[in-house]
């Protein structure tokens, strides 16, 4: 009985990552949140914060959240302090600059090393301003990669729920196969009723036919061993009959040729006297054949009798068992079927006690609101998402604005320079080199607080949510806090998997989904439902086994022999043996004729020769009916003469074994009879039995397997978790990795614009116009000579 597998439904892709990848600067993220937040989720912190009503517990909770917040509050700080104190610095720098200091009085003063200092402080601001480029490039990808994660995000989750919705819609579909498959046992235990003759009375028959065949097989080899042993007696009388006819008819032709052979031989005389015709008689006398007409009567009387249509009655009777157990069986097969029809009934109703059943209209509800929810807010998210790509886009461009002042002035600057021309009167193109790096500081100092905000706001939600989120869900901390009762307000797993008081392990069965457990297992449902219950057929199989123990099945008496036929196979076989044919079987290896006919002829035959012409004619007249007569007698005798003793040796050797079969045949179908009389109601009994149990296999059969499917096969939740997985791919992997790495490489730049400033100040000065400049003056100082190789240049102020 082959049930078939419980088909599993075909499933759609998985989400679409966003066409950017920055997989480097994710890392260099991720390992930045690590150092910020190294400790795990507090779960009992977060679960108990707020429940306690005194203020002391209260505090000492807000105690512990500040110290496991303690890396993003340090962070939190010091982008306040800059986005005060930046501001700050540089207003004042500004006023300094105004006033003439820091930097602010056109006067540059002239030393050997100005060059070296030039080009190393060149050097820097060209690496600082590659550095802030890169960091800019990653922002405008993450910032795009951001919008391309909001837009594939409503496609992502579609095919996410569209994916949970084929799930929950298998389910019915899966549970409805399960229980149509019932219509294959029920179906074949309904046409083994309808066929109980040739299946019950077939088994029967054979448990019967196996010990009644071996008695009818030997009884009817006795009878054709019998048939054909009298047929032999037969051929044997005939013979006799046929030779003792020729006999008496050769035997005056034989005299008749002796007398006239005798005369010839006296009219020959002497030259004749050693012939003599006394030959010319037979060898035999097969008068004295014994007779085998008591064999035959003692054989005939079996074949006479009904010991061969009794036999076949037996056949006839046993060939009629399927017959008779149909018809003595038609109460039974109603009421089983009756019983059958009424199990139909109860397993198709198990559809509607099955709890996957609320399981599935409840999460299909879930999934529907979710999916309306997610297009109602389709469209201003992703109104919302231009106008902050936008703004984001502006943010970078006032790094870009920064960096290009400082590529032009870095271009300008050594383009208008020479080192000879006097710091007074430097080019144009120096000048506005020099012009540049001060607009790119005042770019600095206008915008650096902006962006800093912008980083510590997109730090504080982007940082903290994948901490709290991402890191605790691939750790499965946060299915651990999931389980938290009550933690969620209005959230509750048990009552939307349709468990009443339930109490659902959210980690463990994210594990059990991960190995594609069925959802039974997962929720447990063994332990609020009982299959066996529900599938709890025995009231109606044990009504079928009371129908079948009242079942009263008789057959016709089987007789095999009766104690008169018994009695005439054992007489038959008794005289049935053949009479004592050894001498006759020695005389019919002799010739016909005591003499030679061929012989005696060709002795003629010689003394025609030497004889008289008178006698000669006679003699040879003689020897040519001698050889007639010989051809004549081996024509009508050699035949019957073999046959007959091949027919003798066949009845002896028949006979020879014919009592010893007839009692092995007797013994044999007396044990048959008293084996019927004895086991014939245990048989129908025990057949019965087993027919039935092979009805109710098909019925248990069916129940394991529903069971075992049900349990094992029906709602495999590995797409559960894939869905889980998803989300956490789609809000984790591409929307929040996005966003930390836009304010990752935002703050970068933000970082950098420190030095930029510093440097960018220091390198302006060596190639803007000064106002007042040294001038040198070598002059040549009389020293001793030991010091006339030195000169000292004296420098003076000009303006």
């Amino acid at each position: 009985m082959e049930l078939g597998n419980v088909s599993q439904p075909v499933y759609g892709p998985g989400p679409e990552a966003p066409g950017s990848s920055t997989p480097g600067l994710v890392r260099m993220v991720h390992s930045f949140l690590r150092l910020v937040q190294p400790n795990a989720l507090p779960i009992e912190l977060i679960a108990d914060f707020g429940r306690s009503q005194s203020e002391e517990a209260i505090g000492e909770q807000v105690q512990e959240l500040l110290f496991y917040e303690v890396g993003f509050l340090v962070c939190i700080a010091i982008g306040l302090l800059f986005i005060l104190l930046v501001p700050l610095v540089g207003c004042c720098f500004c006023c300094c600059r105004c006033c003439g200091n820091c930097g602010g009085r056109m006067y540059q003063k002239q030393g050997r090393r100005m060059g070296c200092q030039r080009r190393a402080l060149w050097a820097c601001v060209l690496l600082v301003s590659a550095l802030l480029l890169a960091g800019n490039i990653c922002a405008f990808i993450s910032n795009t990669r951001f919008s391309q994660a909001v837009h594939g995000t409503f496609p992502n989750v579609n095919n996410t729920l569209d994916n949970i919705h084929t799930y929950v819609t298998s389910i019915p579909q899966q549970i409805s196969f399960i229980i149509h498959s019932s219509d294959v046992p029920l179906g074949h235990a309904n046409r083994s009723l309808q066929d109980i003759g040739p299946n019950l009375g077939g088994t029967i028959l054979s448990s019967i036919r196996s010990s009644t065949d071996g008695a009818l097989g030997s009884l009817q080899s006795l009878l054709q061993g019998m048939e054909m042993l009298a047929a032999t007696f037969s051929t044997i009388a005939f013979n006799c009959s046929h030779l003792k006819e020729l006999q008496s008819d050769y035997s005056p032709r034989l005299a008749g040729l002796r007398d006239s052979i005798n005369q010839t031989l006296r009219r020959c005389g002497t030259p004749c006297d050693t012939v003599s015709p006394d030959g010319l008689t037979f060898s035999t006398n097969f008068s004295t054949i014994p007779s085998v007409e008591q064999q035959l009567k003692a054989l005939n009387d079996v074949s006479g009798s009904n010991i061969v249509a009794d036999l076949e009655k037996v056949n006839s009777t046993l060939d009629m068992i399927p017959a008779k157990v149909k018809e003595q069986s038609q109460d039974v097969v109603t009421k089983a079927q009756d019983q059958l029809g009424l199990i139909r009934q109860e397993i198709k109703s198990l559809q509607e006690q099955l709890p996957l059943l609320d399981v599935e209209k409840n999460v299909k509800a879930f999934v529907g609101n979710t999916m309306s929810m997610l297009e109602e807010y389709r469209e201003p998210i992703i109104a919302l998402d231009v106008l902050r790509w936008s703004v984001c886009i502006l943010l970078c461009c006032m790094v870009l604005l920064v960096v290009l002042c400082n590529i032009i002035g870095l271009l300008l600057g050594p383009l208008g320079l020479k080192e000879s021309v006097l710091p007074t009167q430097r080019s144009c193109l120096s000048n506005a080199g020099g012009n540049f790096f001060m607009a790119g500081v005042g770019f600095s100092f206008i915008f650096s607080w902006l962006l800093m905000l912008v980083v510590l706001i997109t730090f504080v939600l982007g940082g903290n949510i994948y901490v709290l989120v991402c890191e605790s869900w691939r750790s499965q901390q946060l299915f651990q806090l999931l389980d938290t009762p009550g933690l969620i307000p209005g959230f509750n797993l048990s009552e939307l998997l349709g468990q009443e008081g339930g109490t659902t392990n959210f980690s463990e069965m994210y594990r059990q989904c991960q190995r594609d457990a069925a959802l039974w297992q997962t929720l447990q449902l063994d332990q609020s439902v009982s299959l066996d219950e529900l599938l709890n057929i025995s009231q109606y199989t044990t009504e079928i086994s009371t129908a079948f123990e009242k079942m009263d099945i008789s057959l016709s008496p089987i007789s095999l022999l009766n104690q008169s036929q018994r009695n005439l196979l054992l007489t038959a076989s008794q005289k049935g043996q053949p009479p004592d044919f050894t001498s006759t079987l020695e005389q019919l290896d002799q010739n016909v004729t005591q003499g030679s006919l061929l012989d005696l002829a060709a002795r003629l035959e010689q003394l025609a020769d030497k004889v008289d012409v008178e006698v000669k004619e006679d003699l040879k007249a003689d020897a040519r009916k001698l050889r007639e007569l010989d051809k004549e007698v081996q024509t009508s005798f050699s035949g019957l003469l073999q046959n007959l003793k091949e027919n003798i040796q066949s009845v002896q050797n028949g006979a020879a074994k014919l009592e010893a079969q007839t009692k092995a045949a007797l013994d044999k179908a007396n044990k048959t009879q008293e084996f019927l009389d004895r086991e014939t109601a245990n048989i129908i009994k025990n057949e019965t039995w087993a027919f039935l149990e092979k009805l109710l296999d098909f019925l248990e059969t069916y129940i394991f397997w529903a069971k075992s499917r049900l349990t094992g096969d029906v709602a495999r939740c590995k797409p559960v978790a894939q869905t889980l997985d998803n989300v956490e791919a789609i809000a984790c992997d591409y929307i929040l990795d996005s966003l930390n790495a836009f304010w990752f490489s935002l703050g970068w730049c933000t970082f950098f614009l420190l030095p930029s400033i510093i440097l960018a100040v220091r390198l302006a000065k060596f190639y803007r116009r000064m106002n007042i400049a040294d001038v040198y003056r070598n002059e040549a100082l009389e020293m001793p000579p030991t010091f006339n190789f030195y000169k000292i240049p004296r420098p003076s102020t000009r303006h």
